[in-house]
């Protein structure tokens, strides 16, 4: 008989940065309702990627995140146990976590394969309790897992001979378990107290057909296929409750507190014991746009519904015009694509692009993170300014520096959409930017589709003089300007590159000389500067180059370049030479790793590069998380993975550094988090300088910060008797001070000075902090 391993794996700290999680914060959507589930008075939503619930008695919204322990992966079914106090939380790849009433986090179950389950057959898609075990329907059958002592036992294959057929869902009913499976495998039904339910032969087919849903309500067996919610009396022996249209299918029906709920996309159908429609729903009062319902539950007369993309509603049965929308603050999808942090905002889109530059021709709004939290510009607003055209796969986003009300959105399938204070102004395609002279926007063209349009819009970024530059790929001249004045210039890349019409563009910068700086998918990086008789350096393998396919580039504090490719790093040491030569050569960086010289981030795909306020490098990487090094780049400082830290993928989309309080904010697949780092940009004087912790209070495990300080200041730090405990140079806005006395030993309690001067010694400043041991 086949059998699968459970494993279960008791969730230590994370490793090194446990006591610091306070230091992370997350950013997740619960927008993407996947479940819903309830106690006596808490109803619990599941999103995508984070978990949240609402405490009916006291009003509480509380979410628990990879923060909190919450390292899920894609999130597939909720169950709340009130008996054990416990809720579990189903995944697509078969891992199951159990959340304790603490909101703590008690465990990962992973199923592991022994031999014949392959990954992709793991899936939780539903998770049924009863006597004290879950049952929980996946893709190859059933698993039995006991609540109390958090342990696997049978594993149940309904199919012939034993076989995988997927389980939607189970339920019990007069001593049977049934089980709905799709495949054409039936509903298939075994003897609850039977000793040997893992034998398939103990299991009979209950109906025939392929089945989606089957649950007990008022002692009565409902069950659903793709469309249509049956009441069973025997065997092969059923009635049908109701049919919805072959366009909307069941998403969801389940029966709870009496009441029996059925889901489709447009219409939520609530009936009571006897079968009797009790409430309809279809549309969500004040609601511009449409909702897309996903499931529903109901506790004391309310029914909570949830969504695809609105996160969840709460109305009463007895009174559907009251509704409310209860979904914590957010943006619209965890799966964050680009960042852009202005002085006082942070803005993100959703759409983007594969690692080879195709499009998703996904159609999401615009979410903007202030100190009021998020806000959101919905899709339908930017695809009305476009005379209701599609505006798809938004990528890329750029702040105007002057005037921070201004922002640019580019869009790799659709053209340009301007946004002037929060709303949307305009939408730049070629029918409006390549009249009276301008040469502005085109779509792509191919001979094989001719009909085909796609204006991919990549790597924007403003010049000293306020000019707005982009990449439109695909295109023989693929660098645009847009000027102050409004009109636009183009750059040819024809004699540059191989093939202009196969050219794809990363996000470029523009150092200090007015050299653009071009990342390209085949053709290594490229340097441009229209100031130097438009002149061209392309760097590929002979620049010493890993690979020519170049993904990201940055400019450290001074003014070196580093560039991120799919097979590693390179630093070009110094800009200015472009200026003075027509051929440009990097290095890699080599450390001594176990007293052997290796190559800093060799191999790895890099997805972005950002410099914080000490000239450190965050390094992005689309396998391996986020790393941290030096200003020359010999230290690893951090190396943050999923498995050490709050991060919910290790495929990191973008990095964006706030350098006034120095939070780093990784944008990732699964979901958004950041983490208080302490590098800050550096002050044009010492008139905001502050201390902080203080006072140090007994138990403090962590630094002393000293901000608001100007670049290369000397601080050093005595005890009252003008003892030197510390001394060091400032590089950006902020030093750390371990309370040590040179590392050596915790210096006793006491008040501190602390000393500041600037380089040239022209200011100073004292400050003081207290330690309590």
């Amino acid at each position: 008989m086949k059998r699968i391993l459970f494993l279960l794996l008791l969730l230590a700290p994370f490793a090194g940065i446990s006591q610091n999680n306070r230091l992370w914060k997350s950013y997740y959507s619960y927008t993407n309702i996947v479940d819903l589930s309830q106690s006596a008075n808490k109803v619990f939503a599941a999103g995508e990627n984070a978990v949240f619930f609402k405490n009916l008695s006291t009003a509480e919204i509380k979410t628990i995140t990879s923060v909190d322990g919450l390292k899920t992966e894609t999130v597939t079914a909720i169950h709340h146990s009130t008996a054990f106090n416990k809720t579990l939380v189903g995944n697509d790849n078969g891992l199951l976590l159990v959340i304790n009433s603490d909101n703590s986090v008690a465990s990962r179950i992973d199923i592991v394969q022994e031999a014949t389950v392959q990954s992709n057959r793991k899936r939780i898609n539903h998770i049924y309790e009863h006597e004290g075990k879950a049952y929980i329907s996946c893709d190859f059958g059933i698993a039995v897992f006991n609540i109390a002592t958090l342990e696997f036992g049978d594993t149940f294959y309904l199919g012939p001979n034993g076989a995988e057929v997927p389980v939607r869902q189970a339920t019990v009913h007069n001593g049977y378990i049934y089980a709905a499976c799709g495949d054409n495998a039936g509903i298939r039904r075994g003897l609850v107290a039977s000793p040997n339910l893992n034998d398939y032969n103990q299991w009979e087919m209950y109906n025939f057909g392929s089945w989606f849903f089957i649950t007990t309500h008022n002692n009565t067996l409902i069950g659903g296929d793709s469309n249509t919610i049956f009441k069973f009396s025997g065997p092969n022996i059923f009635s049908v409750v109701h049919s919805f249209s072959f366009a909307t299918p069941l998403l969801d029906l389940r029966s709870v507190n009496g009441s029996l709920m059925a889901t489709v996309i447009n219409n939520v159908r609530v009936y009571n014991e006897q079968l009797q429609l009790q409430a309809s729903i279809n549309i969500i009062p004040g609601e511009t746009s449409p909702t897309n319902f996903s499931c529903a539950t109901i506790l004391n007369d309310q029914l909570f519904i949830g969504t695809q993309n609105k996160g969840v509603f709460a109305t009463f049965i007895n009174n559907l015009s009251i509704i409310s929308n209860i979904t914590p603050n957010g943006p619209l999808r965890s799966n964050i694509f680009s960042l852009e942090k202005s002085a006082n905002a942070l803005w993100a889109v959703f759409g983007g692009y594969s690692s080879f530059y195709e499009p998703n021709e996904a159609e999401y709004g615009i979410s903007k993170l202030t100190a009021e939290g998020w806000t959101s510009i919905p899709y339908e607003d930017i695809e009305e300014k476009n005379e209701g055209n599609q505006v798809a796969s938004l990528s890329d986003i750029v702040v105007n520096p002057n005037n921070e009300n201004e922002v640019y959105i580019g869009s790799f399938h659709n053209g340009l959409v301007k946004i002037t204070g929060d709303q949307v102004e305009e939408v730049f395609t070629p029918l409006n930017t390549n009249s009276n002279g301008n040469e502005g926007l085109q779509s792509l063209f191919t001979s094989q589709f001719p009909n085909y349009r796609s204006v991919r819009v990549n790597g924007m970024t403003y010049d000293r003089q306020g000019n707005l530059w982009m990449l439109n790929t695909r295109i023989p001249k693929p660098l645009k300007v847009l000027r102050t004045n409004g009109s636009w210039v183009s750059y040819s890349f024809e004699g540059i590159i191989a093939n202009t019409f196969e050219g794809e563009y990363g996000k470029m910068v523009i150092d200090k000389n007015g050299t653009k700086w071009i990342p390209s998918l085949n053709d290594g990086l490229i340097a441009f500067n229209e100031g130097q008789n438009d002149k061209f350096i392309v760097m590929k393998n002979d620049s010493n180059l890993p690979s020519t396919y170049v993904r990201c580039v940055a400019i450290d504090n001074r003014n070196q370049l580093w560039i991120g490719t799919q097979k590693g790093l390179r630093v070009l040491r110094g800009v200015d030479r472009f200026l003075t030569e027509n051929e440009l050569t990097t290095n890699a960086i080599i450390i001594l790793e176990d007293g052997l010289a290796q190559e800093l981030m060799f191999e790895q795909f890099i997805t972005d590069i950002k410099v914080d306020g000490a000239n450190n490098k965050w390094i992005g990487t689309a396998t391996a998380g986020a790393f941290l090094v030096s200003p020359d780049g010999q230290q690893t400082l951090f190396h943050f993975t999923k498995l050490n830290s709050p991060l919910p993928s290790n495929n990191i989309n973008d990095i964006e550094i706030d350098p006034v309080t120095g939070e780093v904010f990784f944008a990732t697949d699964r979901g958004m988090v950041s983490y208080q780092g302490t590098s800050t940009k550096a002050e044009e004087n010492l008139n905001n300088v502050y201390v902080f912790p203080n006072p140090v209070r007994p138990g403090f495990e962590g630094d002393v910060n000293i901000s608001g300080l100007i670049d290369k200041a000397n601080i050093k730090i005595t005890d009252i008797e003008g003892n030197l405990v510390f001394e060091t140079t400032s590089e950006g806005g902020t030093v750390l001070w371990n309370t040590t006395a040179f590392g050596r030993y915790k210096v006793a309690s006491g008040v501190y000075m602390i000393f500041i001067a600037s380089e040239d010694g022209s200011e100073t400043k004292v400050k003081k902090v207290m330690i309590v041991r």
